[in-house]
């Protein structure tokens, strides 16, 4: 060994968003000059710096470098102690490459931002809005969701009524508003709510929203039906009132006549009906057909053939194709609309939607499923007047039974880039796997929902605004 190295300190600590600066001595106990070349490893190696990467050493000399450590302020930067080291590579000796390791440790923060999906819901007896809880921290959130508002007007059912959350993950709160009186006659009314994200000693994170509540039956037929029957009565009552004598009337003229108003005599037979006439009728002439091969026509001419142009493949076709050839089994297919490129073949079960290594985003995905009772999207697209570089969610969810086309995103021209989705299928009780290739990173990774813990969806993507999706798998 012809290197002696010194960290000073051998461990640090970070906040993310900032940084901190960790020496490294080095002594040439060799007996030549050399060159040493630096190269930060390991996890926090995308965070590091190295001042200078390169030191030239006589025999017996010491120097040093400037290690700089900056963590970004995301999900990425993981909470806690994490190892670093520095490669050490000497030009006249490779042999005696060496690797000096430290620890860093990352200081925790907590960054939470909730949406209701849709802001305003309208309904007679109830309302379902969704409300999506993004962890944009570094540690795990816990939190409870409850909701309120002015007049305790409507009841709130929330599920699941506590989340647990992991560092760059999304949950799904289903929340189903009821309100406590019923608008039998009359206009809509609005009916303003909070939902409220509290977590363990801060104040709690306020989302509003509004319940357009109808009323039962418009104010219009309210009215013509109070009319209605305002008339009806008054008829009747005049009818009691003022009921002509007829019957009695008549039977007095008559008897005036002689003449009898009792039944004629059982053994008196009425007269018989004359017999009925039969008119003659012809049949029209059926006109002349004319033969498969035109003989009629007066040039003779053969019949001009019409192009026809095959059916677009969508997903629902492939899936239905597939459920034919495997109706007890379960199925999802899909294609990608990449921007300047249209739509892609429709793909199934894990192979893959788009492009990988283009820096090409998606605008639009094309779902269907067989087997699973349905299945629904919603798509998380780019915001450009975002605060803080992240996307936002552009329409409620989507959703179709089986064998049917599911959409989420946009083909229109300025459409906007697709960030990231959520999915489920049958309503979330069953389990549906995606994994996304973004921009700047490579696979995420397989990713699944796990209904018997409450979770009916899963979120794929990221939520920056420059980390488009280019590409998806999924399975069921």
């Amino acid at each position: 060994m012809s290197l002696w190295t010194s960290l000073e300190p051998a461990s640090a600590t970070v906040d993310p968003g900032g940084s901190t600066t960790v020496r490294l001595r080095l002594r040439n106990t060799g007996d030549v000059v050399d060159e040493y070349r630096f190269e930060a490893v390991g996890p926090v190696a995308p965070w590091t710096s190295v001042e200078p990467q390169v030191l030239r050493l006589y025999p017996g000399t010491t120097g040093s470098v400037d290690l700089t450590f900056r963590p970004p302020r995301t999900p990425d930067a993981t909470a806690g102690p994490n190892a670093y080291a520095v490669r050490i590579s000497p030009t006249e000796h490779p042999e005696a490459t060496t690797v000096p390791e430290g620890n860093l440790t990352v200081t925790p923060f907590t960054e939470v931002r909730a949406e209701l999906v849709p802001p305003t819901v309208k309904g007679r007896f109830r309302g379902r809005p969704r409300l999506a809880v993004d962890n944009l921290g570094n540690t795990r959130l816990t939190a409870s969701v409850s909701g309120s508002d002015n007049g305790d007007q409507l009841s709130y059912d929330i599920y699941p009524s506590n989340v647990q959350i992991e560092p760059g993950r999304a949950a799904f709160v289903k929340t189903t508003l009821k309100p406590r009186q019923i608008i039998w006659f009359g206009s809509k009314e609005d009916r303003p709510y909070t939902l409220a994200v509290q977590r363990s000693g801060v104040a709690p994170l306020d989302v509003e929203g509004t319940y357009v509540q109808r009323g039962f039956l418009p104010r219009w037929l309210a009215t013509f039906l109070g009319v209605f029957m305002a008339l009806a009565i008054t008829f009747v009552l005049l009818w009691i009132a003022y009921k002509p004598s007829v019957r009695s009337m008549a039977t007095e003229k008559l008897q005036e006549a002689g003449i009898s108003t009792l039944p004629p005599s059982p053994t008196a037979s009425p007269p018989a009906p004359p017999s009925p006439t039969v008119a003659a009728t012809t049949p029209p002439a059926a006109a002349p057909t004319q033969s498969a091969g035109g003989a009629g026509s007066a040039g003779g001419g053969e019949e001009e053939e019409k192009e026809t142009k095959a059916p677009e493949r969508t997903a629902a076709t492939a899936v239905q194709q597939l459920a034919a050839e495997d109706p007890g089994g379960r199925h999802i297919c899909y294609r990608a609309y990449v921007a300047g490129k249209g739509w892609t073949d429709a793909v199934c079960d894990g192979e893959t939607a788009g492009t990988v290594g283009e820096e090409t985003p998606l605008k639009s995905l094309n779902i269907a499923v067989s087997g699973t009772k349905g299945t629904a999207s919603a798509a998380l697209v780019h915001n450009p007047e975002s605060t803080d570089g992240r996307g936002h969610y552009n329409a409620p969810w989507s959703g179709v039974a089986d064998g049917l086309d599911n959409y989420i995103g946009s083909t229109k021209k300025d459409a906007p880039n697709l960030l990231g989705f959520t999915i489920n299928v049958d309503n979330g009780g069953g389990a549906v796997c995606q994994t996304a290739h973004v921009r700047h990173a490579a696979w995420l990774g397989m990713a699944c929902d796990d209904p018997g813990a409450g979770e009916g969806f899963v979120f794929g993507g990221s939520l920056e605004n420059d980390r488009w999706l280019e590409a998806v798998k999924f399975t069921v």
